[in-house]
């Protein structure tokens, strides 16, 4: 039998050249180290072998860092209780450590929220050709101001049609249609990965909301705006006169800017090679050939799949040619068509759109002034609504139609995709004759219609 130890006699052991160890129980010690820090240690035996533990706190008669001799004991019993019957300590808090991990992990994951799964998703499970820039700025200005803090697990199709509703009120269906597909394609993702899935185990509350049932019942996802010959030649009498009016106006201030030339011929452009105006933007000068009157677009600036994007020739006429020519006088020290004013790029894709878009602020649905942009109604063509740098490239096919172009050239000159996957492999003949004609043809009649 251990003699009985008192709190005084613990008290009162010196550190010795060698640490040693106090007997103050049946398996409860006192070790007092070199530096005099005395700690408890505790011998068991389970099942024929003995095992040792280090107490985490120290001899100490007061204080939260501490154990008291009274408290050592206490715990000293517990553990030789457990050893007799077969139990380990060490291992019983090992296992109750390991379950509190899982515990804190599963509440980790079902604590995860809508802003958790699209900074993953963004990240690992979507690529779109603008780097997701679209996207994120859809997401940041509609859909994470209502959802960012919910639950995956609690997300509900009401969340999702709440959303929706509220874009659609501000008269911005295609952009809720198009965030309807996103958050889906983003559900979607999850529903097959860890540990969204488990978080997704009543199902994907996308499915459940009809987007089209939302929508207003004359809404249609096609445009078909296009411009009538009419309204292509008041768009050059818009451009004159303005022009006109500012340059012979002795006070500048108080009269509109016109559009600048740079706009003004991208936008002909767009029309009389029926590209788009991203493409455009992006055009560098080592790509007009004036000689061969050509004008490469690579597949990496051309809309598409990734990997199935093509690289497209467009054939100069003499009225897109002339309008090249305009531009190489105006930008030929860059190394861009349109350069950026202040770095070594070409402007913003969107920035002949902006300036359209904002000449016609009577189809637009804003509530306050945007920052540095002009609004007024200069561009306005007619009442039959709205047009865009993107509907000048449908007028310009629907007049190669009309010049009874045939439609499979028509497509190749946009770059479409024609035939089957057999005629593709096959049928190589890049049809270059028949876009060189189509491209005059089209050239040559807004020749005659703007003089």
């Amino acid at each position: 039998m251990a003699k009985t130890i008192t709190v005084k006699q613990i008290e009162s052991a010196k550190p010795e050249a060698k640490e040693y160890k106090i007997t103050v129980d049946r398996g409860l010690y006192v070790r007092v180290a070199t530096t005099g820090v005395k700690t408890w240690q505790i011998r068991y035996v389970v099942e024929g072998a003995q095992k040792q533990l280090t107490l985490p706190k120290p001899f100490g008669i007061s204080g939260e860092g501490f154990m008291s001799l009274a408290d050592a004991k206490a715990v000293n019993a517990h553990i030789q209780a457990l050893a007799r019957n077969g139990i380990d300590f060490n291992e019983q808090q090992e296992a109750q450590r390991k379950h509190n991990r899982a515990e804190a992990e599963k509440k980790a994951v079902e604590s995860l929220t809508f802003q958790d799964l699209f900074n993953i998703w963004i990240a690992d499970g979507v690529s779109r050709s603008d780097g997701n820039k679209y996207i994120i700025q859809t997401f940041n200005k509609h859909a994470l101001p209502a959802l960012d803090d919910i639950e995956v697990r609690h997300l509900s199709e009401h969340h999702l049609r709440t959303v929706y509703r509220s874009i659609i009120k501000e008269k911005k269906c295609a952009t809720a249609v198009e965030l309807s597909k996103d958050i889906g394609q983003m559900l979607r993702w999850a529903e097959k990965r860890k540990p969204w899935r488990a978080l997704l185990v009543d199902g994907n509350p996308s499915e459940l909301v009809e987007i089209e049932k939302l929508l207003p019942k004359d809404y249609t996802k096609e445009r078909t705006r296009l411009l009538s010959e009419d309204e292509i030649v008041k768009l050059k009498e818009i451009f004159e006169s303005t022009a006109r009016i500012y340059e012979n106006s002795p006070n500048k201030y108080g009269v509109e800017r016109p559009l600048i030339v740079e706009a003004q011929l991208a936008l002909w452009i767009c029309l009389g090679t029926l590209s788009r105006i991203g493409e455009l933007m992006m055009a560098e000068w080592k790509h007009v050939d004036f000689d061969k009157r050509a004008w490469f677009i690579p597949a990496a600036n051309t809309k598409g799949q990734r990997g199935k994007k093509r690289d497209q020739l467009v054939y100069l006429s003499k009225f897109t040619l002339d309008k090249f020519r305009k531009l190489h006088a105006l930008s030929c020290e860059s190394r861009w068509v349109f350069p950026a004013r202040y770095k070594d790029d070409h402007v913003c894709v969107k920035s002949v759109s902006k300036l359209v878009g904002d000449r016609q602020v009577k189809f637009k649905s804003r509530t306050k002034k945007l920052k540095c942009r002009v609004e007024n109604n200069s561009l306005v063509l007619s009442d039959v609504g709205e047009w865009t740098p993107h509907d000048l490239r449908r007028t310009g096919a629907t007049m190669m139609q009309r010049l009874k172009v045939p439609r499979d050239v028509i497509n190749l000159c946009q770059n479409h995709v024609i035939g089957s996957k057999v005629d593709r492999v096959y049928l190589l003949d890049d049809y270059a004759e028949e876009k060189r004609e189509a491209w005059e043809k089209l050239g040559n009649r807004l020749d005659k219609i703007l003089k």
